[in-house]
């Protein structure tokens, strides 16, 4: 019954959910075994550039792009501030990220995001389904919005996409209504308070934690997280993000 269920849902989608060009049929190995296909046509599918070469092994930011004295190792710089400061070292285990944030990329989220096109979710979720497989954690959590965001957006964007995976998740965290983190300076970021509040009654201890969000630029929102989660007692956190800003 699977196999023909993967089948049906490689016709789920007859035209490219961006461009709405037709597309055609997948027949590789890898949609079969995983019952998870491309939704978007062959054109825009090369659009998407998937992150390689050397990467910060914290935040995924691809590191030949950078000047010299914007590396220390193989971090790049801003991680290596991160872990400078007490309050904040080995909070967070790595950020990996599926994709480079190119023109492309942006257009498709900010239709996903601020136009409400929750269909778009279905774009990603094949590569976060054989990503969180390659991790193996004990709990993913999507980060939250605020009740004003989820309102005006209508739905959590990381949430929709764990739903379209089926990948079970957990809601542990409620947030603050606050600025933009990438509309901050590093300072404010640093000194701010947690936008996070614990929500639940999970116990951590020993676990590990992966959180999923869209585009992971400063590092911020998703240390706040990260922060909380050590505190209540996790052995370990990552995040897994579509993009890295």
């Amino acid at each position: 019954m699977k196999f023909f269920n993967d089948l049906l849902e490689q016709f789920r989608y007859p035209d490219c959910l961006f461009c709405y060009q037709k597309r055609q049929p997948e027949a590789s190995w890898t949609a079969l075994v995983y019952g998870d296909h491309s939704v978007l046509c062959r054109d825009c599918e090369e659009r998407l550039e998937q992150l390689t070469g050397e990467l910060c092994v914290k935040c995924s930011r691809q590191m030949e792009m950078l000047e010299p004295s914007y590396r220390r190792g193989e971090i790049c710089y801003d991680c290596w501030r991160w872990e400078e400061d007490p309050q904040w070292k080995a909070v967070l285990t790595k950020n990996e990220s599926l994709y480079q944030y190119n023109e492309f990329l942006k257009e498709i989220i900010s239709q996903y995001k601020f136009r409400g096109d929750y269909v778009l979710a279905n774009i990603f979720k094949r590569d976060i389904k054989l990503k969180i497989k390659q991790l193996e954690p004990d709990l993913i959590v999507p980060i939250p919005l605020s009740k004003q965001r989820l309102h005006e957006r209508g739905f959590n964007q990381a949430e929709a996409i764990l739903i379209e995976a089926e990948l079970p998740f957990i809601s542990l965290l409620t947030r603050e209504h606050s600025e933009k983190q990438s509309k901050k300076a590093r300072e404010e970021r640093l000194g701010q308070e947690n936008i996070f509040q614990w929500n639940s009654e999970e116990y951590l201890t020993d676990k590990s934690v992966l959180i999923l969000d869209d585009i992971y630029t400063t590092g911020a929102t998703i240390r706040h997280a990260a922060k909380i989660f050590i505190e209540k007692g996790a052995k370990e956190v990552r995040s897994l993000t579509i993009a890295r800003g």
